[in-house]
């Protein structure tokens, strides 16, 4: 324990001593970025073409149009991937790998831009770019250590903190986001309606004059722990499971019992056409788990808390 302490701790003074490394060329990066009508191009060799990759994908999910090439592929054919007027951002540790001297050439030589994240401001590929985002740590996590830890860990947290700048400036709000990740949570959060939902379900419906036998039937059915009163499609009511088991301590003569008589009236409903979120915040405020679904008040069928946290919404 006192080892991964240590290790930690370590990689967290690295990252730490970014921000004495940060000099106008990252503001002038973000500018460089922020004026191109191209892409951004993520590069690099080994663990740090990993890093590269997370990057890309960073940017991309946050407004940046972003692609990754591997610099030993760009040598043997995928330079192809660089467009006019797309920024080089390489990543690198030395900045003197064979694969990043052979690129760096070929880049200059179509005009492109390149930014090199780089742990060696003295090295070939910080005297090649034309702006240097310095990621230099005194050491790995563990002196001596035979893979890069905090060197990698230093050239992400660059990455990020250029990425969610540009977003700021961008204006890239969490609804943007949501479009890029229409399959997660937070994409559920901000485009699911509830019209999505209901229709899975069935619509349990009865009416105010109908027995006991009938609700019952139409609740176990219809699988939802509950069935809308209704009257020429508008909702009276509602009757849970909750209600059954009220009704059995009021009714001692349940024969005769109608379901005007048990039903909840005048219960919160929820409009088709509103997020799912908002359904969800309606249920919890008011400590129930399904909701009657409307539109223009008339009644379409339930959502049920299930069917809301089966989609990942909580």
């Amino acid at each position: 324990m006192q080892f991964a302490s240590q290790i930690i701790e370590n990689e967290a003074d690295a990252i730490i001593g970014l921000r004495a490394l940060l000099t106008d060329d990252f503001q002038k990066t973000v500018d460089l970025i922020l004026e191109s009508k191209g892409n951004l191009v993520f590069s690099g060799i080994g663990k740090s073409a990993i890093i590269a990759q997370k990057v890309a994908a960073t940017m991309n999910s946050t407004g940046t149009t972003s692609v990754f090439m591997h610099a030993a592929d760009a040598i043997h054919g995928d330079l192809g991937i660089v467009r006019e007027g797309d920024i080089v951002i390489i990543l690198s540790k030395s900045g003197e790998t064979p694969e990043i001297k052979m690129l760096v050439p070929l880049i200059k030589l179509r005009g492109n831009k390149i930014v090199a994240i780089v742990g060696n401001r003295n090295s070939y590929l910080a005297s090649q770019a034309d702006f240097v985002l310095d990621v230099t740590v005194p050491e790995e996590a563990i002196p001596g250590s035979l893979a890069p830890t905090s060197s990698t860990t230093a050239q992400l947290v660059m990455g990020d903190a250029l990425a969610l700048i540009l977003m700021r400036c961008r204006g890239f709000t969490a609804a943007d986001f949501a479009k890029f990740h229409p399959g997660g949570a937070l994409g559920k959060q901000l485009y699911l309606r509830v019209k999505d939902l209901y229709i899975r379900n069935e619509r349990p419906e009865v009416g105010p004059d109908d027995n006991l036998t009938r609700v019952i039937i139409e609740m176990t059915g219809k699988r939802l722990g509950a069935t809308v009163v209704t009257e020429n499609e508008q909702i009276m009511g509602i009757i849970t499971d909750g209600d059954l088991r009220r009704m059995l301590m009021k009714y001692p003569d349940i024969e005769k019992v109608k379901a005007a008589q048990i039903m909840t009236s005048n219960p919160k409903t929820i409009d088709d056409e509103a997020l799912v979120v908002d359904a969800l915040h309606k249920m919890r405020e008011n400590s129930i788990t399904q909701l009657p679904v409307v539109h223009e008040d008339k009644y379409l069928g339930i959502i049920h808390l299930h069917d809301v946290l089966k989609e990942g919404i909580f």
